[in-house]
């Protein structure tokens, strides 16, 4: 939220601006710094300043707190930087999308920003130059829970052109938090690839000593600019320290920790290999790039959603909509309660499809009569999907079948790697190990 008029007037009065030093004297504590900029997710009686410790501290403001000027920034007249080309090298895109893998250091402040510009981009990890040569550009720059399917088709686009125009691979940096859903919709809207796509993000930002935006970036760059890869992957840091990364199928991903460096994982199958070292190693079958030209299939139904079963969930829970994705419970279960209300909307049309909220291993609705009940009226498997690759398979196949035969066949259908004729089953031990 923005920050209340009476602390900027305050601010304004003493001539500070973003970059000075100033001083902040609230009862008896006084508190010296650099002035950082007012982050929207601040209350708005906060001031941060950034100590000669490093650490960031916000001060809550109210009208008895003093605010002195101690010293004003040094103006710098920015300097525009080239992006260096070398025609031995090959040539990749970055195409930005926000997040926080997409963001560089102001060393005047301190302060951490979203690169707004190619070369802002390009530049916020300029180690990537010494391995191939970059393109850049910023498709949008936005949180990534506020990235819809409007978004994903644009983004496809962009990056179908960037490969036909000669690009080796294309990097999307993105936010970490709807990572996978991109990387998902991608594998179904992007066809015939000629290089990588290699989606990336940091748990971490990049003022941070832990950052884990640098080794990522790097990494992307390199399966992106030198891997003969024709799919949609992810490329996150493997463990939580530096060692390597892991490069993990757009279909199989998921988030599983909010903070942690290695919170990317594989399900229900083994990631497509590592960056080590600078060097790739692939250890798992994967489709090769092609000649070309990669082109987009990009018609989606939005009236798709997620459901998430839970106990005491009441049949007017579940809305009418063309598309419906159940995390069920272990083999793919729900209440028995709810079976009229599914049996209703499958005949009035809704498609409903079973995973199940374990994650690792496979749908079997055979098993117990509770699931042998939920096939009779229809409700198709999701096999090994993960929830949310089946949400975003939903809704490329509704916008593709045209009839109910088809809806079916295209949902058992192996089209971006999502789903595994065998389920392997030490791909959850290795989460472990």
């Amino acid at each position: 939220m923005p920050r209340k008029k009476e602390i900027e007037e305050k601010l304004k009065t003493v001539n500070a601006d973003i970059g000075d030093i100033i001083r902040i004297i609230r009862n008896d504590e006084q508190h010296e710094g650099v002035l950082m900029p007012h982050h929207e997710f601040s209350d708005d009686d906060i001031i941060t300043i950034k100590l000669k410790t490093g650490y960031n501290i916000g001060i809550a403001v109210d009208k008895k707190t003093e605010i002195l000027l101690v010293q004003k920034q040094k103006t710098t007249e920015k300097q525009t930087k080239r992006i260096p080309y070398d025609q031995k090298k090959p040539t990749i895109s970055i195409v930005g999308t926000g997040g926080t893998i997409a963001c560089y250091i102001d060393y005047r402040t301190g302060a951490v920003h979203p690169a707004s510009s190619a070369e802002e981009l390009a530049f916020s990890v300029p180690e990537i130059f010494d391995l191939c040569n970059v393109k850049s550009q910023v498709a949008y720059q936005m949180l990534s829970e506020n990235i819809e399917v409007s978004h994903w088709q644009a983004l496809a686009e962009i990056i179908a052109k960037e490969l036909n125009n000669g690009a080796a691979g294309v990097v999307i940096p993105h936010g970490t938090d709807t990572l996978g859903y991109t990387a998902a919709a991608l594998s179904f809207l992007l066809k015939n690839l000629s290089g990588p796509v290699v989606l990336v993000g940091a748990q971490r930002s990049s003022d941070r000593p832990s950052s884990d935006a640098a080794q990522n970036l790097i990494a992307a760059a390199t399966v992106a600019a030198t891997s003969d890869i024709g799919e949609v992957v992810v490329v996150m840091h493997g463990e939580i320290s530096d060692t390597f990364s892991t490069i993990h199928r757009g279909t199989k991903v998921r988030k599983f920790h909010t903070s942690r460096r290695d919170a990317f994982q594989t399900v229900n199958d083994l990631p497509l290999g590592k960056v080590e070292n600078g060097a790739i190693t692939l250890h798992a079958p994967y489709r090769k790039k092609t000649t070309g030209p990669v082109t987009t299939d990009t018609n989606m139904e939005e009236d798709v959603a997620i459901l998430y079963f839970y106990p005491g969930m009441k049949p007017k829970d579940i809305p009418e909509k063309k598309g419906i994705v159940l995390a069920g419970t272990g083999l793919g279960h729900v209440s028995t309660k709810l079976l009229p209300r599914v049996t209703k909307l499958i005949k009035d049309g809704t498609v409903i499809i079973m995973t199940s909220q374990c994650l690792f291993g496979r749908v079997n609705m055979r098993v117990y009569s509770a699931g042998r009940d939920l096939i009779k009226v229809g409700v198709l498997s999701g096999e090994d999907m993960l929830p949310e690759t089946a949400y975003v398979k939903l809704m490329w196949v509704l916008a593709h079948a045209k009839n109910k035969q088809d809806i079916e066949q295209l949902m058992m259908t192996n089209i971006a790697g999502e789903t595994a004729e065998r389920t392997k089953s030490n791909a959850f031990l290795q989460q472990n190990n």
